[in-house]
């Protein structure tokens, strides 16, 4: 069983009011230094009152400060460390090696550790038995839905993954009850997705949803996958989260590869003999 609270603490944030939002923060932000911590330190830290640590406590469920250190810190020794490091403007090259590896292997960690086995088993299961699937996804997401299409269509699937908005909209008209649409987005906000999402769902086509929890198109999905994590995309290109919607879809198409058995064998050893003259002894 994962004990973390990490990963409890980012799905409230959005609901969590202004000072209490800021208690969350600096705890998945520094959640070593916030265990050791006092009340009043924690107070002063995230500039609010001792009052409203208590109550942001309590609102977890936590009879108070001391309790819900103590659950800090066992989520710290639950073997899915949080690693957050900024960089800072003179950062050496083994410093930048360091933090980007690290944010990068905590974070596979604790998606993996949050994802929901039977969402995903039923996600695998839709896919399997669909007539089409679609992946859509726009920027740093287009990408990846253009990864997921390279990867079931060598399943002998009817694949498609589309990046523009207007296509979107269009193909996702002509979606129905026997097709599937995956749609990827980390911020789960972006309009035309949310758009196209919705038409698709009004004609009964199931919809998973690989995104952040408590996003508007995690709410709109049949099966939300989501994927949490901490970076600044307001200001960055998403690079940490297009790794865990990567691995994601992996899962899905190992998944699918699987229920397929020795069909989808026999399907990629054809399109690997097809390959065999094109590289080079």
């Amino acid at each position: 069983m994962n004990t973390s609270i990490l990963p409890e603490l980012r799905a409230r944030l959005p609901r969590l009011s202004r000072a209490a939002a800021r208690v969350a923060r600096l705890a998945i932000a520094r959640p070593g230094e916030v265990a050791r911590m006092t009340i009043g330190e924690i107070a002063q830290a995230a500039e609010v009152s001792e009052p409203t640590v208590i109550r942001f406590c309590r609102s977890l469920g936590h009879a108070g400060w001391p309790d819900f250190k103590v659950r800090l810190a066992a989520s710290l020794m639950a073997g899915v460390p949080y690693v957050h490091s900024s960089l800072t403007p003179g950062e050496s090259v083994a410093g930048l090696t360091d933090k980007v590896f690290d944010n990068a292997v905590s974070t596979l960690l604790r998606v993996r550790d949050g994802l929901d086995p039977a969402a995903v088993e039923s996600a695998i299961g839709l896919l399997t038995q669909a007539r089409r699937i679609e992946f859509y996804g726009v920027g740093n997401s287009g990408i990846v839905a253009a990864d997921a299409q390279h990867k079931f269509f060598r399943f002998d699937l009817a694949v498609a993954a589309y990046a523009d908005s207007h296509v979107q909209s269009m193909a996702a008209s002509l979606l129905g009850p026997a097709d599937v649409l995956v749609a990827i987005s980390h911020s789960g906000r972006s309009r035309e997705l949310l758009e196209s999402a919705a038409l698709a769902r009004a004609n009964g086509c199931p919809l998973i949803a690989i995104t952040a929890s408590g996003t508007p198109l995690a709410e709109l999905a049949t099966l939300p996958l989501t994927a949490d994590t901490q970076e600044d995309t307001a200001l960055y290109s998403p690079m940490i989260s297009r790794l865990a919607h990567l691995a994601i879809i992996d899962v899905l198409a190992l998944g699918v590869a699987l229920r397929r058995g020795d069909q989808a064998s026999r399907v990629l050893e054809k399109t690997k003999k097809s390959l065999i003259g094109k590289r080079r002894p």
